[in-house]
């Protein structure tokens, strides 16, 4: 059983307050027994619009804010997942990334957003380059295995089901889900529909207000919310267990009952 925290705030243009903001969750998740906390997309820097601003704040994975992300998992002797902004070496773009800090210092996963934003009146792809696809990179605590995703690929399920066949129990989903008409609908549904349908736990660390919808959750494998914020700043924190998914992928075994697979689709 292992105790994982969603880690909700907003972030803004100032990296080190961003990075504080991030040590203090965190220090409060791992206060309480956390083992793993999941902090927001774009958690190292949020300007109000995506423009060139994101390209001029990114840095390498190497760089200070994913050493410091290192230090604070260390510190507090946790996994942590947040989204950064990686500056590339072979492209004017960036990506949008996600990196789980091990409590050993060390990077234990990396995963690049496969589908950027260019929805709804936003276009991430003027700034960001999408990720490539590759066998999903998944980490494991006290025998737990998780894996990553980003945001706006929430609405594509084949990416958690791509995960899922990696051997993730839990998909870490760190997000800046845009406030809009029925966007907190969507984003409550579809969190829960990647939990149910994939037999899984699904922590989604959404940005709160003004940047982010807020309503950041930990849901089960059955869809069940087990812990959930608002608005507000702050952090949730919820159980996961094998003995759960094994129960539940008893009673639903759409896993091993389903007739197609996940290919690759070349984009337009």
């Amino acid at each position: 059983m292992v105790e994982i925290a969603v880690a909700q705030f907003s972030a803004g243009t100032d990296k080190a307050e961003n990075h504080l903001t991030i040590r203090n969750l965190v220090g409060e998740a791992a206060a309480r027994g956390s083992r793993v906390v999941i902090a927001p997309e774009y958690a190292m820097y949020t300007a109000p619009r995506l423009d060139e601003r994101l390209a001029e704040a990114a840095e390498p994975l190497d760089g200070p804010f994913v050493c410091g992300l290192l230090e604070i998992a260390a510190e507090f002797d946790v996994h942590l997942v947040a989204g950064v902004v990686e500056s590339l070496t072979d492209d004017d773009h960036v990506s949008n990334t996600l990196v789980a800090a091990a409590p050993d210092g060390t990077v234990a996963a990396v995963y690049r957003k496969l589908h950027l934003y260019d929805a709804f009146g936003y276009k991430e792809s003027d700034v960001f380059r999408a990720g490539a696809i590759t066998d999903p990179e998944t980490f494991t605590v006290d025998g737990l295995t998780f894996g990553m995703q980003t945001c706006y690929d929430l609405r594509f399920p084949e990416v958690t089901r791509r995960i899922v066949d990696a051997g993730a129990d839990v998909l870490a989903l760190p997000a800046q889900w845009v406030p809009g008409p029925l966007k907190e609908d969507h984003w409550t549904t579809l969190v829960r529909a990647r939990a149910i349908e994939n037999t899984v736990y699904v922590a989604a660390a959404d940005q709160s207000a003004r940047s982010g919808a807020g309503n950041s959750m930990i849901v089960d494998p059955m869809g069940v919310v087990l812990a959930s914020l608002g608005e507000q700043v702050g952090t949730a924190r919820a159980e996961a267990s094998p003995a759960r998914i094994a129960e539940v992928r008893a009673k639903n075994p759409a896993l091993t009952l389903r007739r197609f697979g996940v290919v690759e689709r070349q984009p337009r």
